[in-house]
């Protein structure tokens, strides 16, 4: 059975859903940048965080947060028309920006490097992940974005692998105080 909790400092419902899971709604895009910030901080070399959902509910948003968040010196921006850009930190690192919108299937990511991309050291964001699912590894953060209204965004986050369950911990500690 799920459990619900009221954080005061930040005042957003959130359901804890399991160890794995955590779902919480954000009240603006500031809020959604903020939680995507948290995340960013947490990332570690070799983190794949996929970020699903439809138009306009809040991917490239919280995306711009993690790049912030994990270091980079460029902002975050969508990548569709160019499927990856890459956001470099001053250690060096490489955050990987794929965003699958314009991909049919997994096959299509073999053209433009996503296996190498995946085998790198460095951290990757993946919006649009569900186009290339056979793809990817079965370990990773799975975010899914889904519109409420204008300024609210519901966001549930699933860690598969004991990775992604400790990031997840660490990520409600940060965010959340729990």
């Amino acid at each position: 059975m799920a459990c619900i909790r009221y954080n005061v400092a930040s005042g957003l419902l959130m359901p804890v859903l399991d160890d794995l899971s955590l779902d919480f709604l954000t009240h603006s895009a500031e809020q959604t940048r903020r939680m995507g910030v948290r995340l960013g901080e947490l990332l570690k070399p070799g983190d794949l965080i996929c970020l699903a959902g439809e138009l306009g509910a809040g991917k490239t948003c919280c995306a711009a947060g993690v790049g912030r968040g994990w270091g980079a010196l460029e902002p975050v921006t969508s990548p569709t028309f160019v499927l990856v850009n890459e956001y470099h930190r001053a250690d060096g690192l490489v955050l990987h920006h794929v965003d699958c919108y314009r991909l049919k299937d997994a096959g299509e990511a073999a053209s433009f490097g996503f296996a190498d991309l995946l085998a790198s050291t460095d951290a990757m964001l993946v919006e649009w992940p569900e186009r290339l699912l056979p793809a990817l590894p079965a370990e990773r953060m799975w975010l899914d974005f889904l519109y409420v209204d204008e300024t609210k965004r519901n966001l549930r986050l699933k860690a598969t692998g004991a990775r992604y369950a400790a990031l997840l911990a660490d990520f409600r500690r940060a965010a959340f105080g729990k």
